[in-house]
């Protein structure tokens, strides 16, 4: 067997190879020993040295729980109670559908950056329809053809392999969480921060030019679309979505023409959610023009007429948007009306958060002046916003925009 080298009297023969042990103190305070196992005496000896490194430095986790246990524990107790509800669902998705398939057998302590770099690589060729089961949980038959199986689960691989902004978030996932487990003291390192990931470049879209946001905003006006309203705010002020359908009556105060941005309707995991923005920041009181204020006096006069023609079967929300009942708008029917809207103003089909670009250069077109310009636009200098001023639009847009509110407020 050779002589021991020194300190090495607790490396001894184990079954088939060999066993050792260091003494450590567990993030608990408790002394207990920790084992290192090793085909050779020297594979266990560099893993034993590893291990007075580790007991060197400060506690060392004897039990380490897998992956998918953590990942349990992790968004139950660490991300449902302190991050939004969006983030948490987010978190869960990818955790359920990419990283606990993958590598959720796996015990914490135990996963390399071989094992993670491996498993992000994989995700970027895999068809996740055959490892999700998407097309094999349609049924056999059905009426409809789009509905029944027609790919993966009958032989003809479809090959959807996930985004790289899907990989991406999928692997930014599985690093917060062993983040959390560093922090914690569960994990000496973080095994994913060593990974190369590179970030993927986010698609340009092309927003709105001031002329083609003016015929979308005329053709909803003159069509009485009831989103009409809404459609200023996204456009004028430059308000998410999830910001303008949980806007309140309570936090508009038309007289002085100011509104206060601090709530947000979003649907989440199966759920309609009125709650407050993510932070402080977020809070804003922004003044608005003329066409904002003509927009929301047409939208209050139509409320009180839809709350009379409702009756008892109205249901008081506070919210500025509403269904014919009184109820919140759906975020998902919103975009099919804002889609709806595009085809009768024959403009270019844009997505809602896109529309947020176009603010600055309605503003402009609108005659705002700069200093309110930029409160709306949260801009911390007025330099950024006199450079967005220096842009010169056409005198006939310019009086089209202005008319849309005068038409409104007569």
């Amino acid at each position: 067997m050779g002589k021991r080298a020194n300190n090495e009297g607790s490396i001894f023969p184990y079954k088939t190879g060999y066993a050792g042990y260091v003494w450590v103190t567990t993030p608990e305070g408790k002394k207990t020993r920790k084992w290192c196992y090793g085909k050779s005496r020297e594979e266990t000896h560099e893993k034993w040295l590893k291990l007075h490194d580790l007991a060197r430095k400060g506690p060392v986790v004897t039990k380490s729980p897998k992956v998918s246990d953590y990942l349990t524990y992790w968004l139950q107790n660490v991300v449902e109670p302190n991050l939004a509800p969006k983030t948490t669902a987010n978190y869960e998705m990818f955790s359920r559908l990419y990283i606990v398939p993958a590598l959720g057998a796996k015990k914490l302590d135990k996963l390399t950056v071989r094992d993670v770099q491996t498993w992000v690589n994989k995700i970027r060729t895999l068809c996740q329809c055959c490892t999700q089961g998407k097309d094999a949980a349609r049924p056999e038959k059905h009426s409809n053809p789009k509905r029944r199986r027609q790919c993966c689960a009958v032989g003809k691989c479809c090959k959807q392999t996930a985004s790289e902004w899907t990989v991406h978030d999928a692997y930014m996932t599985l690093r917060a969480a062993l983040s959390n487990a560093v922090r914690e003291e569960v994990l000496t390192r973080n095994v994913a921060a060593n990974v190369k990931m590179s970030v993927p470049r986010k698609r340009k879209v092309k927003s709105w030019s001031v002329d083609e946001a003016r015929a979308f905003l005329e053709s909803a006006r003159t069509r009485q679309d009831p989103m009409y309203p809404a459609y200023v705010l996204v456009l004028v002020l430059g308000l998410r979505l999830g910001e303008a359908l949980g806007l309140r009556w309570e936090d508009v105060d038309l007289g002085s023409a100011e509104m206060t941005i601090g709530w947000q309707l979003q649907r989440v995991a199966g759920q309609l959610l009125h709650r407050q923005t993510k932070t402080d920041a977020s809070d804003a009181t922004l003044p608005f023009p003329e066409i904002v204020t003509a927009a929301l006096r047409a939208r209050q006069r139509a409320c009180d007429e839809v709350r009379k023609a409702a009756g008892e079967s109205w249901q008081e929300t506070g919210l500025v948007f509403t269904t014919a009942s009184g109820r919140p708008v759906e975020p998902s029917n919103f975009r099919r009306s804002f889609a709806n809207a595009c085809d009768k103003a024959k403009v270019r089909k844009v997505h809602v958060h896109a529309t947020r670009k176009t603010c600055a250069s309605l503003l402009v077109a609108l005659d705002v002046h700069p200093r309110v310009a930029m409160q709306i636009l949260q801009h911390s200098q007025i330099s950024v916003t006199m450079n967005i001023y220096s842009e010169v639009s056409s005198e006939e847009t310019r009086k089209a925009l202005k008319r849309l509110g005068k038409q409104l407020g007569s």
